[in-house]
């Protein structure tokens, strides 16, 4: 058991001092590109300026042949790209393959400068997170890094839900946690080949009507139920408890912009901040769902302002507003001025006079 004072020191002569606490950047979308692919690079800078998160993505899509290619692109877009104020994170290979190690010391060595943070797939328990922190400490030590970078796990196995908190609470790194569904679905021994999003079979029906149940006379209306909102919320808890944020991950089906909206929404309303997005279309959908919404935005700065000093209870509206209602009021109003001052439609849309504006 390490001292708990120990716990902010490097873990590595020379390394960068561990932050006190995780930034909250705006990070409604990370958006994944392959950079072995040379066609996808050439349109980043059109993309970057139109995400929170631009991420290079080393693991899965990329066929084992083209790691190394993956690894150099990575290299090449973190030394020649302008990323203004987005993010720019990568996800190496997991921890058991063959290339991770090198991932994980060519996107310090070479790329430490610009990345934010290292996402790492298939984490299971804390000892991941320990070797992780170990040996990030030692290669920015050898880059002559100033700034720590990031570590950011998915939750792909049935181990890692199970060790949700203590993965949270492994090191001063951890900057978040996203959801993996497909590969926890395979772990979990589901039977859905979806990439996230719910499933037809996965609902509740509607009791008998007059008892009606061999000659189902009359249709009994069904609901679908949401596969992930467990995990999701356990996630969401765990995070919050540790001072981290939480993301969802991948909406598989490109094409169903609707039932990706509806997850998407689900997420945020459940606490996070944020979804992967695999292909353009979904940028726009992350940006609208993980936005508050200014009528929201518009109720919560009334609660606030009725409630003045944050204490008692007041009527507005026909519904009672009290101490809890301002700090949920301020969690809105909180996050529409830190994307507002990255966004100026949203700005403008909330009524906000200037970005940096304060309720």
């Amino acid at each position: 058991m390490r001292n708990p004072k120990d716990f902010f020191r490097p873990l590595a002569v020379g390394a960068p001092e561990p932050v006190r606490e995780i930034p909250f950047r705006p990070s409604r979308m990370i958006h994944f590109f392959p950079s072995s692919n040379q066609k996808m690079v050439g349109k980043l800078p059109d993309i970057i300026p139109t995400v929170d998160v631009i991420l290079a993505n080393l693991e899965d899509g990329v066929p084992a042949t083209d790691k190394e290619a993956a690894r150099a692109g990575l290299v090449e877009v973190a030394k020649k790209t302008d990323f203004g104020d987005t993010q720019f994170w990568t996800r190496v290979n997991s921890l058991d393959s063959p290339w991770g190690l090198d991932d994980l010391t060519a996107a310090v060595l070479e790329a430490g400068d610009a990345l934010d943070v290292i996402m790492i797939p298939k984490v299971e328990g804390p000892e991941d997170i320990h070797y992780v922190d170990r040996l990030l400490a030692q290669l920015e030590a050898k880059a002559g890094l100033t700034e720590p970078i990031l570590v950011h796990a998915i939750l792909e196995t049935a181990r890692g839900v199970a060790n949700v908190e203590e993965i949270c609470a492994a090191s001063p790194r951890m900057q978040g946690l996203s959801l993996g569904p497909a590969d926890l679905a395979a772990n979990r021994r589901m039977k859905t080949t979806r990439v996230g999003g719910g499933h037809p079979g996965y609902l509740v029906r509607q009791d008998p009507i007059d008892g009606d149940i061999e000659g189902e006379t009359h249709p009994r209306t069904t609901y679908q139920q949401d596969l992930w909102h467990y995990t999701v919320a356990r996630m969401v808890d765990a995070c919050a408890a540790n001072g981290i944020l939480p993301y969802y991950g991948p909406f598989g089906d490109i094409k169903d912009v609707v039932a990706c909206e509806d997850q998407f929404r689900n997420a945020f309303l459940l606490g996070c901040v944020g979804a992967w997005s695999l292909h353009p279309v979904q940028i726009a959908i992350a940006k609208r769902v993980f936005s508050p919404d200014p009528a929201d935005v518009a109720h919560a700065l009334e609660v606030i302002e009725a409630m003045g000093d944050g204490t008692g209870a007041v009527m507005l509206n026909g519904k009672m507003e009290d101490d809890a209602s301002v700090k949920q009021c301020r969690v809105m109003v909180d996050l529409a001025h830190q994307l507002a001052d990255r966004d100026p439609e949203l700005a403008t849309s909330y009524g906000f006079a200037a970005a940096g504006s304060e309720a």
